[in-house]
This record gives structure tokens, sequence and C-alpha cells, in this order.
């Protein structure tokens, strides 16, 4: 093999082996900074261990509320106050583009509502996505890097914490004793759904929950802003779930659809299945 032909593989290799060494090393403190602030949020939430949950503490919400959470079977369970659960899932950014597999963790807080979403999504064979939503203290914040190394996202503002306390709103599905608290307010709209409106720290928005006759929420949908075009627009935002499982004596949805409802049409963008979730544990790390 020709001299210059060895120099030049020999650099491919070297570059590749410092490509492969900084993505190391920068997925490494992106995961350092993520439990972080798993700990922050887990160290801000407010516990009491002793509080058992009552058929009474039902009958102020809507009827088909109250059916949702006996179904739930979170009568005489304990008040959930943190939450840590897992997801495979695959998404998309447009219409038309390839479905990316993707595998997440997500921690919730209760007391002082509140998450913090990681994902790491496979983009191409040798290419992969980390992204890090969080809402917290009120706010939203979307961290978005590829390959954990370069930032290509790290959006704030108002419209993140309207679409993250939405988020964080929907996803009370899994842990259902959160529809006690009190800064969600519920308003019956007919037998099958109920409109529930969350406000903390000066943001308030509501959105709809859909039952079936089980008891199970089907379906969510809400005003929420979204980014299109490189603008944010409030657009119709619907979370469709189903295959309901037990899990720690909770029952809950396992499996879900997030759709863009748009002018265009229907946009779905995120397939997701619960894999694990526990209750009331310390975070570790």
């Amino acid at each position: 093999m020709p001299k210059i032909a060895l120099i030049i593989i020999s650099i491919l290799v070297f570059i590749i082996f410092f490509v492969f060494t900084v993505s190391f090393i920068a997925n490494f403190l992106f995961n350092q900074n993520v439990k972080k602030e798993v700990r922050e949020l887990f160290n801000s939430n407010v516990e009491n261990k002793d509080e058992i949950i009552q058929k009474a503490d039902l009958e102020m919400l809507p009827l088909c509320v109250q059916k949702w959470l006996e179904y739930s079977q979170v009568i005489g369970k304990e008040r959930i106050r943190t939450v840590r659960l897992k997801q495979k899932a695959v998404m998309r950014m447009k219409e038309g583009q390839p479905w990316m597999p993707t595998e997440a963790e997500q921690y919730f807080t209760i007391d002082e509502p509140g998450f913090i979403w990681k994902a790491k999504v496979k983009a191409a064979p040798l290419l992969h996505i980390v992204g890090r939503d969080k809402y917290y203290e009120g706010k939203g914040n979307m961290l978005i890097k590829i390959p954990s190394l370069i930032t290509v996202a790290d959006s704030k503002g108002k419209e993140l914490d309207q679409g993250t306390l939405l988020r964080y709103l929907a996803e009370t599905v899994w842990f259902p004793t959160a529809a006690l608290s009190s800064y969600i307010t519920w308003e019956e709209i007919d037998a099958n759904s109920a409109k529930a409106t969350m406000s903390y720290r000066g943001v308030t928005a509501s959105g709809v929950f859909m039952f079936n006759e089980k008891g199970e929420v089907i379906n969510f949908v809400a005003e929420r802003y979204g980014q299109f075009d490189g603008q944010y627009v409030l657009e119709t935002w619907s979370v469709l779930i189903r295959d309901y499982k037990e899990f720690n004596g909770i029952r809950i949805p396992t499996k879900g659809e997030v759709i863009w409802k748009l002018k265009t049409g229907d946009f779905s963008w995120y397939h997701f299945e619960i894999t694990e979730i526990e209750y009331n544990k310390p975070v570790v790390y």
C-alpha cells in the first residue's frame, strides 16, 4: 500500500476516534447535568407519606373524573408525590420524514408540579440526538443537542411555559392522584368529558379530558403553543391514549400518540409506550 494511503487511513482513524471520544464525553456531561436537575426537582418537592386517598376526596369532582380515579384504583392508596418512568417511542419532526427510534426517561413531582424528560433519539445508524424537556418552578425549557455535543435548541419563554404546563397536565394520567391537586380545577362538560384548568406560578391553561364508558381517559385536547416555520403559534394538540395496565397497584394507560391538528391536516409526530413506572421512591444517582 502506498505511503500516502497509509497516512490518509491513519488520519481518518484518528478523526473517527477523536469524534467518538468527544461525543462520549459530551454525552457523559449531558447526563450528569440532567441528574443534577432531577435532584433539584425532587429536593423542591414536599413529602407527606401518610396521606391515603379516600372516596370522600373525590366527591367534589365531576362524575366522569370520579369514575376515572376509581377505575385507576387510587382509593385506599398513598397519594403520589414523585414519579419515575421509562418510555420507548418513535418520533419525527415533520410530515414525510422517517420515524426515529427513541428511548426516554421522565421524572415528575406533584406537590410542586414539575418534570424532567430525557430522551435519546437514533437519527441515523451512527448519529443520535439527545433532548431534555423541563418544567420547573413554572418555567419550561427544551434543550436539544447533536450528538450530545452541538446545541441546536435551547428554547425558553412564555410559550414554553404554557406548553410544558399543558404537557404536565396531560401526563397526569400516569399519576392520577394529581387530579386532586389544588392547582387543578375541574368543570364538567358532559357525562364523558371534563375541562381541567391548571394554574401555577402565574401561568394558566386548560385542556379537555375525554373518557370511555369504563372510566378510562382516551384523549386529551388543548390549545397549546407549538413552533412551526420558526414561529410559536397556538394550535390544537391532542394526546390519544390506550392499553391500560396495572403498575404498583395503579391502573394507567401505557400507549399513546401525540398529534398536532393543523390547518393542513393532522400531524402525528410521537408514538410512545410506557415500559416502567414507579411512585414515591427517592431518586438515586
